[in-house]
């Protein structure tokens, strides 16, 4: 399974999850032609997406679905209550599927399997994806207000985390936001600090978990370096040599292949001879 963030931060957010021939697109928070852009650049046809999903309504997640979907025939994928926010997104010609957070979703080679979190939109979920034939597992997690006993056990055995770090708590409180916003950003509906993240990782480590991926961050109230040292260095506190990569705004980040990741971290086998 191999995993490309396109884009991550306030300003637009998707996910691109390849087994095989499925292609699943998580999130669509650009325009219809940047989704496009942004799949050309990493040699993905945007007429071979498989299916799209959308984890809640909000525009940083929603802009580019109803185009893109329309355009390239793909099946979108919402919740009953996210579909009927983001209505004037849609005008009827789109292949909806309704899901719900709790039930498995088989599309192709993958089975998602979407979990409620606590965040400021009509019907927020966060997504583990699974591939089946390997086990391989992802989680993307972002948008969380604070990490509940659901989002804990959702994210358990993942080989691959992509992990909300959205503000530095310090330079939230410096930052030139109106005090409603960073109250809202800072509240328990609202997004993970680089300690909380660290806070998660920690508890979701396992010897398996193969590379994090911290996305969502503020543009005026974090550092990606800082957020990376921060989580970096909790981790290492555990012995966890993987990367710890910084998701970008303006442009994809490169792929992460779980399988080849996992398999370097395999012991070298002995020889008979």
């Amino acid at each position: 399974m191999k995993v490309t963030v396109l884009g991550s931060g306030s300003a637009g957010n998707a996910t691109l999850i390849e087994s095989g021939d499925t292609r699943l697109l998580v999130d669509a928070g650009f325009s219809g032609r940047d989704l496009e852009r942004r799949l050309a650049s990493v040699d993905v046809e945007a007429g071979s997406i498989s299916a799209l999903l959308i984890t809640h309504d909000h525009g940083d997640h929603t802009r580019g679905m109803g185009v893109f979907a329309r355009r390239w025939g793909v099946p979108l994928y919402l919740t009953e209550p996210t579909r009927a926010v983001c209505a004037e997104l849609l005008n009827g010609r789109e292949r909806l599927v309704s899901y719900r957070t709790s039930e498995a979703l088989e599309i192709g080679a993958l089975v998602v399997d979407p979990f409620l979190t606590v965040h400021d939109a009509a019907d927020p979920a966060a997504v583990t994806v699974t591939e089946r034939a390997t086990g391989e597992k992802l989680g993307i997690a972002t948008d969380l207000g604070r990490p509940t006993a659901t989002v804990r056990s959702a994210l358990q055995g993942c080989h691959l985390l992509i992990l909300e770090s959205n503000h530095d708590e310090i330079l939230l409180r410096e930052c030139a936001y109106p005090w409603s916003v960073k109250s809202r950003i800072g509240g328990e509906r609202g997004h993970l600090s680089n300690r909380a993240a660290a806070e998660l990782a920690l508890e979701l480590y396992h010897g398996e978990l193969c590379a994090v991926v911290l996305a969502h961050l503020s543009e005026a109230a974090n550092d990606w370096g800082l957020a990376r040292d921060v989580v970096g260095s909790a981790l290492s506190r555990r012995r966890y040599t993987g990367p710890v990569e910084v998701a970008l705004q303006e442009r994809p980040l490169d792929p992460v292949d779980i399988t080849a990741l996992r398999q370097r971290r395999l012991p070298p086998q002995l020889s008979l001879w």
